[in-house]
Protein backbone atom coordinates (compact mmCIF):
# COMPACT_ATOMS: atom_id res chain seq x y z
CA UNK A 1 0.00 0.00 0.00
CA UNK A 2 1.34 3.46 -0.91
CA UNK A 3 0.99 6.85 0.82
CA UNK A 4 -2.38 7.53 2.51
CA UNK A 5 -3.31 10.30 0.02
CA UNK A 6 -3.12 7.88 -2.91
CA UNK A 7 -3.81 4.64 -1.09
CA UNK A 8 -3.81 1.49 -3.17
CA UNK A 9 -4.76 -1.97 -1.99
CA UNK A 10 -4.39 -5.50 -3.15
CA UNK A 11 -7.56 -7.50 -2.59
CA UNK A 12 -6.07 -9.08 0.55
CA UNK A 13 -5.25 -5.63 1.96
CA UNK A 14 -8.73 -4.37 1.10
CA UNK A 15 -10.25 -7.34 2.93
CA UNK A 16 -8.09 -6.62 5.98
CA UNK A 17 -9.03 -2.92 6.17
CA UNK A 18 -12.74 -3.41 5.41
CA UNK A 19 -13.44 -6.47 7.54
CA UNK A 20 -14.90 -8.30 4.54
CA UNK A 21 -13.46 -11.52 3.20
CA UNK A 22 -11.75 -11.82 -0.17
CA UNK A 23 -14.56 -14.09 -1.26
CA UNK A 24 -17.18 -11.49 -0.24
CA UNK A 25 -15.36 -8.72 -2.12
CA UNK A 26 -15.30 -10.81 -5.28
CA UNK A 27 -18.99 -11.63 -4.85
CA UNK A 28 -19.79 -7.92 -4.55
CA UNK A 29 -17.84 -7.28 -7.75
CA UNK A 30 -19.80 -9.99 -9.56
CA UNK A 31 -23.08 -8.38 -8.37
CA UNK A 32 -21.97 -4.94 -9.54
CA UNK A 33 -21.88 -3.50 -6.03
CA UNK A 34 -18.20 -2.52 -6.28
CA UNK A 35 -16.55 -0.50 -9.06
CA UNK A 36 -14.12 -2.49 -11.13
CA UNK A 37 -10.54 -2.34 -9.84
CA UNK A 38 -7.70 -1.03 -11.95
CA UNK A 39 -5.82 -3.77 -13.75
CA UNK A 40 -2.07 -3.35 -13.34
CA UNK A 41 -0.06 -6.15 -14.90
CA UNK A 42 -1.36 -9.36 -13.43
CA UNK A 43 -2.82 -7.70 -10.32
CA UNK A 44 -6.00 -5.80 -9.48
CA UNK A 45 -5.53 -2.51 -7.64
CA UNK A 46 -8.22 -1.10 -5.33
CA UNK A 47 -8.45 2.41 -3.90
CA UNK A 48 -10.08 4.26 -1.01
CA UNK A 49 -13.29 4.52 -3.04
CA UNK A 50 -13.57 0.72 -2.90
CA UNK A 51 -12.94 0.73 0.85
CA UNK A 52 -15.57 3.43 1.41
CA UNK A 53 -18.07 1.47 -0.71
CA UNK A 54 -17.48 -1.68 1.35
CA UNK A 55 -18.13 0.29 4.54
CA UNK A 56 -21.37 1.64 3.05
CA UNK A 57 -22.52 -1.84 2.08
CA UNK A 58 -21.76 -3.17 5.57
CA UNK A 59 -23.68 -0.30 7.16
CA UNK A 60 -26.74 -0.86 4.97
CA UNK A 61 -26.66 -4.61 5.64
CA UNK A 62 -26.62 -3.87 9.38
CA UNK A 63 -29.70 -1.70 8.88
CA UNK A 64 -31.58 -4.61 7.32
CA UNK A 65 -31.25 -3.86 3.60
CA UNK A 66 -30.89 -6.70 1.12
CA UNK A 67 -28.08 -6.75 -1.44
CA UNK A 68 -30.59 -6.11 -4.21
CA UNK A 69 -31.95 -2.97 -2.53
CA UNK A 70 -28.40 -1.86 -1.69
CA UNK A 71 -27.49 -2.11 -5.36
CA UNK A 72 -30.42 0.17 -6.27
CA UNK A 73 -29.37 2.73 -3.67
CA UNK A 74 -25.74 2.71 -4.76
CA UNK A 75 -26.67 3.00 -8.43
CA UNK A 76 -28.82 6.03 -7.59
CA UNK A 77 -25.93 7.53 -5.68
CA UNK A 78 -23.53 6.91 -8.57
CA UNK A 79 -26.06 8.60 -10.86
CA UNK A 80 -25.80 11.77 -8.79
CA UNK A 81 -28.54 11.32 -6.21
CA UNK A 82 -27.20 11.42 -2.67
CA UNK A 83 -27.70 8.79 -0.01
CA UNK A 84 -27.76 11.25 2.88
CA UNK A 85 -31.54 11.59 3.06
CA UNK A 86 -32.16 7.86 2.68
CA UNK A 87 -29.63 6.96 5.36
CA UNK A 88 -31.15 9.60 7.63
CA UNK A 89 -34.59 8.04 7.15
CA UNK A 90 -33.19 4.57 7.85
CA UNK A 91 -31.47 5.86 10.99
CA UNK A 92 -34.73 7.44 12.17
CA UNK A 93 -36.71 4.24 11.69
CA UNK A 94 -34.00 2.13 13.33
CA UNK A 95 -33.66 4.54 16.24
CA UNK A 96 -35.20 3.90 19.68
CA UNK A 97 -39.01 3.90 19.75
CA UNK A 98 -39.08 4.37 23.51
CA UNK A 99 -37.38 6.58 26.09
CA UNK A 100 -36.63 3.50 28.19
CA UNK A 101 -32.95 2.67 28.56
CA UNK A 102 -31.53 -0.85 28.67
CA UNK A 103 -29.95 -2.05 31.91
CA UNK A 104 -27.84 -4.92 33.16
CA UNK A 105 -28.69 -7.54 35.73
CA UNK A 106 -26.56 -10.24 37.32
CA UNK A 107 -27.65 -13.86 37.55
CA UNK A 108 -27.70 -13.50 41.34
CA UNK A 109 -30.03 -10.49 41.17
CA UNK A 110 -32.22 -12.32 38.68
CA UNK A 111 -32.52 -15.33 40.98
CA UNK A 112 -33.45 -13.09 43.91
CA UNK A 113 -36.23 -11.40 41.95
CA UNK A 114 -37.73 -14.72 40.87
CA UNK A 115 -37.91 -16.96 43.89
CA UNK A 116 -34.28 -17.12 44.97
CA UNK A 117 -33.57 -20.36 43.14
CA UNK A 118 -31.73 -20.77 39.79
CA UNK A 119 -34.02 -21.72 36.90
CA UNK A 120 -32.03 -22.30 33.72
CA UNK A 121 -35.12 -23.16 31.68
CA UNK A 122 -36.78 -19.87 32.64
CA UNK A 123 -33.62 -17.93 31.74
CA UNK A 124 -33.41 -19.69 28.36
CA UNK A 125 -37.06 -18.83 27.71
CA UNK A 126 -36.49 -15.19 28.66
CA UNK A 127 -33.50 -15.01 26.31
CA UNK A 128 -35.52 -16.61 23.53
CA UNK A 129 -38.20 -13.94 24.00
CA UNK A 130 -35.62 -11.13 24.11
CA UNK A 131 -36.55 -10.14 27.66
CA UNK A 132 -32.92 -10.94 28.52
CA UNK A 133 -29.86 -10.90 26.27
CA UNK A 134 -26.71 -12.83 27.05
CA UNK A 135 -23.47 -10.83 27.21
CA UNK A 136 -20.59 -12.60 25.42
CA UNK A 137 -17.91 -13.66 27.87
CA UNK A 138 -20.09 -12.82 30.90
CA UNK A 139 -22.27 -15.83 31.72
CA UNK A 140 -23.26 -14.21 35.04
CA UNK A 141 -24.51 -10.98 33.43
CA UNK A 142 -27.49 -10.18 31.20
CA UNK A 143 -28.63 -7.15 29.25
CA UNK A 144 -32.25 -6.15 29.92
CA UNK A 145 -33.59 -4.27 26.84
CA UNK A 146 -36.77 -3.29 28.74
CA UNK A 147 -36.39 -3.06 32.53
CA UNK A 148 -40.11 -2.24 32.73
CA UNK A 149 -41.04 -5.51 31.06
CA UNK A 150 -38.81 -7.46 33.45
CA UNK A 151 -40.28 -5.56 36.41
CA UNK A 152 -43.80 -6.52 35.31
CA UNK A 153 -42.78 -10.18 35.11
CA UNK A 154 -41.27 -9.97 38.61
CA UNK A 155 -44.44 -8.38 40.02
CA UNK A 156 -46.64 -11.03 38.42
CA UNK A 157 -44.39 -13.77 39.79
CA UNK A 158 -44.52 -12.22 43.27
CA UNK A 159 -48.32 -12.17 42.98
CA UNK A 160 -48.31 -15.91 42.42
CA UNK A 161 -48.29 -16.28 38.63
CA UNK A 162 -46.02 -19.19 37.55
CA UNK A 163 -43.16 -18.32 35.18
CA UNK A 164 -44.45 -20.58 32.35
CA UNK A 165 -47.78 -18.74 32.50
CA UNK A 166 -46.01 -15.37 32.35
CA UNK A 167 -43.91 -16.29 29.31
CA UNK A 168 -46.90 -17.91 27.61
CA UNK A 169 -48.93 -14.75 28.14
CA UNK A 170 -46.08 -12.63 26.77
CA UNK A 171 -45.86 -14.74 23.62
CA UNK A 172 -49.61 -14.35 23.06
CA UNK A 173 -49.51 -10.63 23.81
CA UNK A 174 -46.53 -10.09 21.52
CA UNK A 175 -48.34 -11.60 18.57
CA UNK A 176 -51.33 -9.33 19.15
CA UNK A 177 -49.19 -6.22 19.59
CA UNK A 178 -47.20 -7.01 16.45
CA UNK A 179 -50.50 -7.19 14.57
CA UNK A 180 -51.43 -3.74 15.93
CA UNK A 181 -48.03 -2.35 14.91
CA UNK A 182 -48.38 -3.84 11.44
CA UNK A 183 -51.82 -2.29 10.98
CA UNK A 184 -50.56 1.11 12.20
CA UNK A 185 -47.71 0.99 9.67
CA UNK A 186 -50.07 0.00 6.86
CA UNK A 187 -52.40 2.84 7.83
CA UNK A 188 -49.68 5.50 8.00
CA UNK A 189 -47.98 4.23 4.84
CA UNK A 190 -51.22 4.49 2.88
CA UNK A 191 -52.26 7.91 4.18
CA UNK A 192 -48.96 9.61 5.07
CA UNK A 193 -45.80 8.06 3.67
CA UNK A 194 -46.99 6.95 0.23
CA UNK A 195 -46.29 10.41 -1.19
CA UNK A 196 -42.65 10.25 0.00
CA UNK A 197 -42.00 6.75 -1.26
CA UNK A 198 -43.33 7.11 -4.78
CA UNK A 199 -39.91 6.43 -6.24
CA UNK A 200 -37.24 4.01 -5.05
CA UNK A 201 -34.97 5.21 -3.72
CA UNK A 202 -36.67 8.47 -2.69
CA UNK A 203 -34.96 11.79 -3.30
CA UNK A 204 -32.96 13.33 -0.50
CA UNK A 205 -35.67 15.94 0.08
CA UNK A 206 -38.48 13.37 0.27
CA UNK A 207 -36.44 11.07 2.51
CA UNK A 208 -35.59 13.93 4.87
CA UNK A 209 -39.24 15.01 5.04
CA UNK A 210 -40.31 11.39 5.69
CA UNK A 211 -37.75 11.16 8.52
CA UNK A 212 -39.25 14.28 10.09
CA UNK A 213 -42.70 12.73 9.81
CA UNK A 214 -41.46 9.54 11.51
CA UNK A 215 -40.28 11.64 14.45
CA UNK A 216 -43.70 13.29 14.67
CA UNK A 217 -45.73 10.10 14.37
CA UNK A 218 -43.46 7.83 16.44
CA UNK A 219 -45.18 8.49 19.80
CA UNK A 220 -48.70 8.31 18.37
CA UNK A 221 -48.82 4.52 18.17
CA UNK A 222 -47.96 4.09 21.85
CA UNK A 223 -50.26 6.93 22.94
CA UNK A 224 -53.17 5.39 21.02
CA UNK A 225 -52.54 1.92 22.43
CA UNK A 226 -52.17 3.32 25.98
CA UNK A 227 -55.49 5.17 25.74
CA UNK A 228 -57.37 2.24 24.24
CA UNK A 229 -55.86 -0.23 26.70
CA UNK A 230 -56.90 1.98 29.63
CA UNK A 231 -60.44 2.19 28.23
CA UNK A 232 -60.67 -1.55 27.65
CA UNK A 233 -59.18 -2.45 31.05
CA UNK A 234 -61.69 -0.25 32.83
CA UNK A 235 -64.58 -1.72 30.85
CA UNK A 236 -63.62 -5.36 31.30
CA UNK A 237 -62.32 -5.00 34.86
CA UNK A 238 -65.65 -3.48 35.88
CA UNK A 239 -67.57 -6.30 34.21
CA UNK A 240 -65.25 -8.86 35.78
CA UNK A 241 -65.77 -7.48 39.28
CA UNK A 242 -69.51 -7.23 38.74
CA UNK A 243 -69.57 -10.87 37.72
CA UNK A 244 -67.63 -11.98 40.82
CA UNK A 245 -69.01 -9.54 43.41
CA UNK A 246 -72.69 -9.55 42.51
CA UNK A 247 -75.35 -11.00 44.83
CA UNK A 248 -76.97 -14.40 44.35
CA UNK A 249 -79.67 -14.26 41.74
CA UNK A 250 -78.63 -10.79 40.56
CA UNK A 251 -78.29 -10.79 36.78
CA UNK A 252 -74.73 -10.13 35.65
CA UNK A 253 -73.24 -9.85 32.16
CA UNK A 254 -73.35 -13.63 31.77
CA UNK A 255 -76.24 -14.53 34.09
CA UNK A 256 -76.70 -14.97 37.86
CA UNK A 257 -73.55 -14.63 39.98
CA UNK A 258 -72.76 -16.15 43.39
CA UNK A 259 -72.23 -13.99 46.48
CA UNK A 260 -68.49 -13.48 46.85
CA UNK A 261 -68.60 -10.67 49.45
CA UNK A 262 -68.37 -11.49 53.17
CA UNK A 263 -71.79 -12.00 54.74
CA UNK A 264 -71.26 -9.10 57.15
CA UNK A 265 -70.51 -6.75 54.25
CA UNK A 266 -73.63 -7.87 52.39
CA UNK A 267 -75.79 -7.26 55.51
CA UNK A 268 -74.30 -3.80 55.97
CA UNK A 269 -75.03 -2.91 52.33
CA UNK A 270 -78.58 -4.28 52.66
CA UNK A 271 -79.20 -2.09 55.72
CA UNK A 272 -77.82 0.91 53.81
CA UNK A 273 -79.62 0.59 50.46
CA UNK A 274 -82.05 -2.29 50.85
CA UNK A 275 -81.83 -5.91 49.73
CA UNK A 276 -83.03 -5.13 46.20
CA UNK A 277 -80.19 -2.70 45.52
CA UNK A 278 -77.11 -4.60 46.77
CA UNK A 279 -75.82 -5.54 43.31
CA UNK A 280 -76.41 -2.03 41.97
CA UNK A 281 -74.54 -0.54 44.96
CA UNK A 282 -71.58 -2.89 44.47
CA UNK A 283 -71.37 -2.01 40.78
CA UNK A 284 -71.48 1.72 41.53
CA UNK A 285 -68.86 1.40 44.27
CA UNK A 286 -66.62 -0.57 41.95
CA UNK A 287 -66.88 2.01 39.17
CA UNK A 288 -66.24 4.84 41.65
CA UNK A 289 -63.10 3.11 42.94
CA UNK A 290 -61.81 2.57 39.40
CA UNK A 291 -62.46 6.22 38.55
CA UNK A 292 -60.63 7.35 41.70
CA UNK A 293 -57.64 5.19 40.88
CA UNK A 294 -57.56 6.53 37.34
CA UNK A 295 -57.63 10.12 38.62
CA UNK A 296 -54.86 9.36 41.15
CA UNK A 297 -52.75 7.80 38.42
CA UNK A 298 -53.22 10.82 36.16
CA UNK A 299 -52.30 13.15 39.03
CA UNK A 300 -49.12 11.20 39.71
CA UNK A 301 -48.17 11.37 36.03
CA UNK A 302 -48.67 15.15 35.94
CA UNK A 303 -46.48 15.57 39.02
CA UNK A 304 -43.70 13.36 37.61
Amino acid sequence: MTDQAVAEYRIEDLAHHSGATVRTIRAYQDRGLLPKPERRGRSNVYRDTHLARLHQIADLLDRGYTLASIKELLEAWDAGRGLGGVLGLVAEVHGPWTDEEAARISREELNERFGGRPDDDAVDEACDLGVLERIPGRPDQFLVPSPQELAVAAELYAAGVPLPAITGHLRELRGQVEHIASRFLEFTTEHVFARYLGQVPPTDADAAEAATMVRRLRPLAQQTVDAELARAMRLFATRHLQRHLGTAGAPGPTGPSPVALPAGTVRAVQELVGADHVAEFVRAATERELQARTMNDLARRSEA
